[in-house]
């Protein structure tokens, strides 16, 4: 959510930065609202000045025996007025926030506008590999392989689904745990999060009301804010764990960690880069999440960056780095770079990470603060997040950048001691 104050005093900037995202901004109806909520708490400020006045004169008139009953209906009356100001200046606050809740997070002023167009690479790790044999792609290297199952996947849960068998899922919960492995190393926090939040976690974390239709519900209360959800990234639970709540800036950053499933809606499409474990309605992750003072949140995004590309680049993948341009950057986030990795057999990259920074944004929204160690006032923090990693896109790059001509496939040696030291997924 937006800082009402800095679009007062900043309106004609943050029009231009959010037009970068294709978002046309009408704050005239925001302010003008937000100019009539001022202009009543200033008259009830009077009204009720002018009742201590008037509840002043009780005791005087009580005491020379003066009648009161006039003094109190005086009271009575004001009273009333007060009331109806204050129903209006709540009804007007409401409506200002609904409207704020509605506008996505400013871009950083150093991306480009437009969209996927204006992406800019900015970093490539290896080569794509030459192969001197005939290529397979991952849907038949695995099928071949027995280590997924889309047949019985799509016999049990319909399109978008997949069986990991045998060494498949040992490959899966091998990648799983040498993500987690790293985490522990660099100081961060596991957490195992709930998989069904509340309509608050949502809402905290920018992704509805907008994206409300995209996650799984659970409940059928017409009122989605009494219902759950299936969390679409752990980064909705973890941004929420300290909402209402003043951190002392001491313990700032705070570092965490998460692995989940993650359930989507989306369900991709039949087009040839979509197929197999590309995109699907639930996958694995393990998704990084800071906490982190103002001043030190670029730094935070770039230690974000660093560990997960450190990942792609320990299993010996070929990727590349890319800066989003703003109209590419999520609502609710103000800037990413994605982490993209090498699938040979479509001759493209595709997102494994998406780290982003989303400023004051979330923290607005879920009431996230930390105690400023020098004014010794709450302020709001900065959160950021970042896959490391997604396993749907790593685990087909993997097999397919690390096949042999009869069909097995390597396994990277970071994976080895998390598959028993086995090197090599053969056909059984």
């Amino acid at each position: 959510m937006l800082d009402l104050r800095k679009i007062q005093e900043n309106k004609e900037k943050i029009e231009e930065l959010l037009a970068r995202k294709g978002y046309k901004a009408d704050f005239d109806t925001i302010l003008s609202l937000d100019a009539e909520r001022r202009e009543i708490i200033g008259e009830v400020e009077k009204l009720k000045a002018e009742r201590n006045k008037v509840s002043a004169q009780i005791p005087a008139l009580k005491k020379a025996g003066q009648p009161v009953e006039g003094i109190f209906a005086e009271m009575r009356a004001l009273g009333e007025k007060i009331a109806q100001f204050d129903a209006k200046t709540n009804e007007l606050s409401e409506k200002v926030f609904d409207l704020l809740a509605g506008i996505p997070n400013i871009p950083d002023e150093d991306l480009l506008g437009g969209e996927k167009e204006n992406n800019v690479v900015i970093k490539t790790v290896g080569a794509p590999r030459e192969f001197d044999f005939e290529m397979k792609n991952h849907v038949d290297l695995c099928t071949g392989l027995g280590i997924i199952d889309y047949t019985r996947g799509t016999k049990l849960s319909g399109g978008g689904y997949w069986l990991y068998r045998g060494d498949g899922a040992r490959l899966e919960w091998a990648l799983l745990n040498f993500f987690i492995s790293e985490h522990l190393k660099d100081g961060y926090e596991f957490i195992l999060p709930p998989h069904q939040l509340g309509y608050n976690c949502g809402f905290g974390a920018g992704q509805f009301p907008k994206f409300a239709d995209e996650v799984y519900w659970l409940d059928c209360d017409e009122d989605r804010k009494k219902n759950r959800f299936m969390l679409p990234t752990a980064e909705t639970a973890l941004v929420n764990m300290y909402a209402g709540e003043i951190i002392d800036q001491s313990k700032l950053p705070m570092k965490f960690f998460a692995y989940t499933p993650c359930y989507r809606k989306e369900a991709g499409s039949y087009r040839a880069e979509e197929r197999g474990m590309i995109r699907g309605h639930q996958f694995n992750k393990v998704e990084m999440v800071q906490y982190a003072h103002p001043d030190h949140s670029m730094e935070a995004f770039n230690e974000l960056v660093d560990k997960a590309a450190s990942l792609i680049e320990k299993l010996g993948l070929h990727f590349r780095v890319s800066k989003l341009a703003a109209g590419d950057c999520s609502a609710s986030m103000a800037r990413t770079y994605d982490i993209e990795v090498w699938i040979p057999s479509m001759g493209i990259y595709k997102e494994v990470s998406s780290v982003s920074n989303a400023n004051d944004y979330q923290a607005r929204r879920n009431n996230t603060k930390f105690r400023d160690s020098k004014t010794g006032k709450p302020a709001y923090l900065h959160t950021l997040n970042g896959s490391g990693l997604a396993t749907s896109r790593v685990f087909p790059a993997l097999i397919e950048q690390y096949q042999n001509a009869d069909g097995s496939v390597n396994i990277p040696e970071v994976l080895q001691p998390f598959m028993g030291g086995q090197k090599v997924i053969k056909k059984l």
